[in-house]
């Protein structure tokens, strides 16, 4: 493994720890002190566009604008699980306290008031679809916290760890909405707030159901999980891509969403016990991984945004990338020699010499600012698993 992803790992850690785990989100504009003190936050347009205006400015207005800093439960479980990656590469005891801590940290963020654990955004958040206030759990920062707590289980033969985990499938059952649901077909909503209908989110519950189920015997949860594989994979498109979801407002393809799609439904494979249907599921992540790795790389390693244009370029693309190469060898032999040029490629592009990667790299601009669960979160995740899996 090049040295120099080591470093870059280390200085992010470091820069990380220094700042608590704790900044600004891309998504967190509405915290604006000046903007819920104006009449315009009953309005959703008004908050998509104040999010977006933050969202791609070049410039941070947010202190301006009184945006606090602050910990996203998702970037503490991310966080989590590149600690736990890094446990398991160096095994020292440094490595287990602060992933302990950073779990520590994970529990006492669980919101209270649902069937299960549930995690959610530390600010409002105003989508295309819906409106989500501050602490309305999602299933997106509940599943990657069930994912960090199953990992620790295993790292630390600790089964406290997992019996935490396990309350996660009464939320998702309980709380969660369900759509086109029929015998062999759901998808749950993306909060207990919405009818939401996202491919990504939906398997994120699949995969979450199947790990409980596998850990705990419990085939009724895995069959639940793969419920959420077919009603994804009957929406695959003939070129093998997946849209964000089924409705004509979310037609687009884009490289993160589709990594977690190829993620959780290998992960819900690997649960499955029927041949046959396994052998459903591996195809469809197979048409998926192709067009995947043929549309969003260039030749050196740049991860692209959308699979037709190269800009913008996007942190949490290159980092959710690395993550999903490393978990997708078996399909690839090349794809970790893919991981190690992704990551590199965005060290050189990316990566600031203070400790820190930028947001995104814009066809005439450079959006510097280091957004904490969206960047740093994600690439020591990226970075962890990439070193734990090159040290093998």
């Amino acid at each position: 493994m090049d040295i120099e992803l080591e470093r870059a790992y280390d200085s992010l850690a470091a820069w990380c720890r220094n700042h608590n785990y704790a900044g600004y989100d891309p998504f967190d504009a509405l915290n604006s002190r000046l903007f819920q003190a104006t009449p315009f936050k009953h309005s959703r347009t008004a908050r998509i566009i104040w999010t977006q205006l933050f969202k791609r400015s070049p410039v941070n207005f947010r202190k301006i604008a009184r945006v606090p800093t602050g910990r996203n439960a998702k970037g503490t479980a991310l966080f989590a699980l590149a600690a736990l990656a890094n446990f398991r590469r160096v095994r020292t005891e440094e490595a287990e306290t602060e992933a302990r801590r950073l779990l520590d940290d994970l529990l006492s963020a669980r919101l209270e008031g649902w069937s299960g654990a549930a995690w959610g955004y530390n600010f409002d958040w105003q989508s295309r679809a819906f409106f989500a206030p501050h602490g309305t759990p999602t299933i997106v920062s509940t599943a990657f916290a069930a994912r960090a707590l199953f990992e620790a289980s295993k790292a630390f033969d600790d089964e406290s760890y997992a019996k935490h985990a396990r309350s996660v499938s009464d939320f998702i059952l309980r709380d969660l909405q369900r759509s086109d649901e029929t015998e062999r077909e759901v998808c749950f909503s993306y909060t207990p707030l919405d009818q939401s209908r996202i491919f990504n989110a939906s398997l994120l519950a699949g995969e979450t159901l199947a790990s409980i189920g596998a850990l705990n015997d419990e085939p009724e949860l895995i069959e639940w999980s793969l419920k959420t594989a077919r009603y994804v994979i009957r929406h695959q498109r003939a070129d093998g891509s997946w849209a964000y979801g089924p409705a004509q407002s979310h037609a687009w393809v884009d490289n993160f969403h589709t990594a977690f799609v190829l993620i959780s439904l290998t992960r819900i494979n690997a649960v499955c016990s029927d041949a046959a249907e396994s052998s459903t599921l591996l195809n469809a992540i197979r048409r998926g991984y192709e067009f995947w790795r043929k549309q969003f790389f260039v030749a050196d390693g740049w991860p692209k945004y959308y699979h037709h244009k190269l800009y913008p370029v996007d942190v949490h693309s290159a980092a959710s990338a690395i993550v999903a190469l490393v978990e997708l060898q078996k399909i690839d032999d090349a794809a970790l020699t893919l991981a190690e040029q992704v990551a590199r490629w965005t060290v050189h592009h990316l990566y600031d010499g203070r400790g820190f990667f930028y947001y995104q790299r814009r066809r005439f601009y450079t959006v510097r600012t280091p957004y904490i669960r969206w960047g740093q979160a994600w690439m020591m995740y990226g970075l962890a698993r990439l070193l734990e899996e090159s040290g093998r």
